[in-house]
């Protein structure tokens, strides 16, 4: 029994010598480099490329398991500038043998040498990185993948070690070409190593590669990971280095299973985003009505969560000279759950708008009045407002746009399945307060929004100066009004704009006209005298506007002005969607002139004017026809009051030309605020 065993022992070591030895020994006198031809027409089978291996194969099977290739080419098909669409000059791997038997994993080395990519889009259109790989499927293959059984992973025993000795990816590549647009980027010295790779000790990793001629780097430490998969925390800390210009950091700990539970702290150093776009080829359309917008940017929160759960908390963002302090927790299910509070000290939007042109400075921020033209666009997608639940509160100390100030501005929200209402929606501007309500309703195919105005006690010169830099009325205005729509683009809005609302001025002025000067003085309203050099204009006690808004078309029957001189009553239409003006504007004398330095009654004859054209190019002329009708009613007037009413028969003549009375009426008109 014991020759037996000793027989066996023997025999085994025997064996086991035999095999080591011919791993050892047979890679050196089988010839691997026939296999040559073989694998590349496998690999240009699989990718549809051509593929070819310039340099020898070198093998080796104990005691490391390894590969070497060198001069490796994967081609482009044709009409392309590149002959190859991946080259790689070397590719070698060792893994250490018998270790694996007890699941450790020696890796001795696995370097990729200067590995280079070429994507191009040519003239046609074309992308060389398309259609990889079809011509390989066949259909049979297809037909079993698809009925093949989905098999469950093994959850098998994990690796008990792990020892990397050089792990490297050196002077790599990526170099991008679009033909159509004429531009050229490029990714090059990249360079990746990772040092002490082991799963009890941190993970040293250092990155650089050249954007486009500009360094890139990020260093910095992963691990230890402890077992696989791993069953505690894993530490990260990144440092991210960019075109001289951006310092970023990620601090923190990962747990579970790819990444199921996370912990960590994110933060951006000031820096210039304009440089940032510029390096990265789109510097050049980023133009702000401010040079110096955009030059400083930070950002830092800390973020804690899990698969199912994201919370941000203490997060600061800065852009230039405003702080923005938010926070926001999201819960990832069916129907995600979104909470936010945003808090911002300052800012000035305008800031960031484009440049304006020499047209539009001279119209000051008016704008251009253009009717708008109706054009299909692609239809939004509402999908996800129709699942999400929203719950927050967005502050802002003082906000400039379109020329307004604002200061003091609450907007609460809340809303889900597809409804949402802003209550309240605060603010304070000119003087004045305004509380609002809204609510926006995406379950249908287009957004239907009403609005709920209210606002009081806003001072309207300073508001009209900044916002349009007209100075033509001055008051106090209040403003209620109900208005809803339906639309998901400019055009359709204002087609289904209806509501209703009032807008009351109290205790201001029309600046560019004196009526109680025009009374006293007929010849020098229609320029047959010298006006006075000081700017006119004519007190009221009230302007009441009330409107009515059906279908894009704003409607008022009963606005009326009054004054210590006379009522001017208005009526007539405005369509927003066509920009088409229709209003008659009929003034009447109140009985005397008194508290004016006037005591004498009144019983002239006033023109009504007619406004029609466009918002962008309105006309004016005076309704003779309706004003002598009105005269008519009370009596044929006197020749003496014609002659007074039209500054006499033929007119005085100025610089040897006859004015006629719609002239002088047209002079008239052009001298109120909305003829300039």
């Amino acid at each position: 029994m014991k020759k037996l065993v000793k027989i066996v022992i023997i025999f085994g070591v025997l064996l086991i010598v035999f095999v080591a030895g011919a791993i050892v020994i047979l890679p050196r006198f089988i010839n691997v480099q026939k296999y040559k031809p073989e694998i590349e027409k496998k690999v240009t089978d699989a990718t549809g490329r051509p593929f070819t291996l310039g340099g020898n194969i070198n093998l080796s099977l104990f005691p490391w398991i390894g590969v070497r290739l060198t001069d490796l080419h994967l081609g482009n098909p044709e009409g392309f500038s590149r002959k190859d669409f991946v080259s790689v000059k070397s590719f070698e791997v060792r893994v250490k043998l018998l270790p694996l038997l007890s699941r450790r994993v020696e890796i001795k080395k696995f370097v990729l040498v200067e590995p280079r990519m070429v994507l191009e889009k040519n003239k046609k259109g074309r992308k060389n990185w398309e259609g990889i790989g079809k011509h390989a499927a066949a259909p049979g293959k297809k037909v079993a993948k698809k009925n093949a059984k989905k098999k469950t992973p093994s959850k098998g025993p994990g690796i008990k070690s792990l020892k990397v000795g050089e792990f490297a990816i050196r002077n790599a590549s990526l170099l991008y070409l679009d033909d159509v647009a004429g531009t050229k980027k490029e990714i090059s010295n990249f360079n990746l190593s990772l040092k002490n790779v082991s799963l009890n000790r941190p993970v040293e990793l250092a990155f650089s590669a050249l954007f486009n001629g500009k360094p890139v780097s990020l260093v910095g430490k992963l691990g230890p990971i402890g077992s696989m998969p791993p069953a505690g925390s894993i530490p990260v800390d990144l440092k991210l280095r960019a075109f001289d210009e951006l310092k970023a950091s990620l601090k923190g700990k990962v747990s579970g299973v790819a990444g199921k539970q996370y912990q960590m702290s994110f933060n951006v150093e000031p820096f210039s985003l304009k440089k940032i776009l510029k390096e990265l080829g789109s510097g050049e359309s980023i133009k702000t009505s401010d040079p110096k917008a955009l030059e400083k940017l930070a950002l830092h929160f800390k973020v804690d969560g899990n698969t199912r759960r994201l919370s941000i908390t203490g997060g600061s963002f800065i852009l230039d000279d405003s702080r923005l302090d938010f926070a926001l927790t999201a819960v990832n299910s069916k129907r995600p759950d979104i909470t936010f509070s945003f808090d911002l000290d300052h800012i000035d939007l305008d800031r960031y708008l484009p440049p304006k042109s020499a047209s539009e400075e001279g119209q000051g921020n008016a704008g251009s009045g253009s009717t708008v033209v109706p054009g299909k666009s692609p239809a939004a997608d509402y999908s996800m407002l129709r699942k999400i639940k929203i719950d927050g509160i967005a502050k802002v100390g003082k906000l400039k746009v379109s020329g307004a100030r604002i200061h003091d501005l609450v907007v609460k929200v809340k809303g889900s399945r597809g409804v949402f209402r802003i209550d309240p929606m605060l603010a304070q501007l000119y003087q004045g307060k305004v509380n609002s309500v809204a609510t926006l309703d995406v379950r249908k195919k287009s957004p239907a929004v009403q609005l709920r105005l209210n606002a009081s006690g806003i001072k309207v010169a300073p508001l009209l100066k900044d916002v349009i830099n007209k100075d033509f009325l001055e008051g106090t205005v209040r403003v209620n009004a109900v208005i809803t729509t339906v639309g998901d683009n400019a055009y359709s809005a204002k087609k289904n704009l209806n509501g209703k609302g009032l807008l009351l001025f109290t205790d201001g002025a029309i600046v560019g006209f004196d009526l109680p000067g025009m009374v006293r003085n007929i010849k020098a309203t229609f320029g047959l005298e010298q006006r006075k050099k000081q700017k006119p204009k004519t007190d009221f006690s009230e302007l009441r506007l009330p409107f009515t808004i059906t279908g894009g078309v704003f409607k008022t029957d009963g606005a009326i002005l009054k004054s210590p001189v006379l009522r001017v009553l208005a009526s007539g239409t405005a369509n927003l969607v066509t920009e088409v003006l229709n209003f008659r504007i009929e003034p009447k004398f109140v009985a005397t002139l008194k508290g004016q330095g006037d005591e004498k009654k009144r019983s002239g004859v006033l023109v009504p004017v007619l406004v029609t054209g466009t918002f962008s190019s309105p006309k004016f002329r005076p309704d003779l026809a309706g004003m002598f009708k009105q005269q008519l009613k009370g009596g044929i007037p006197e020749p003496s009051q014609i002659k007074e009413m039209i500054g006499g028969k033929k007119g005085k003549k100025e610089g040897g030309k006859s004015k006629s009375i719609e002239e002088k009426s047209k002079g008239l008109l052009k001298s109120l605020p909305f003829g300039k």
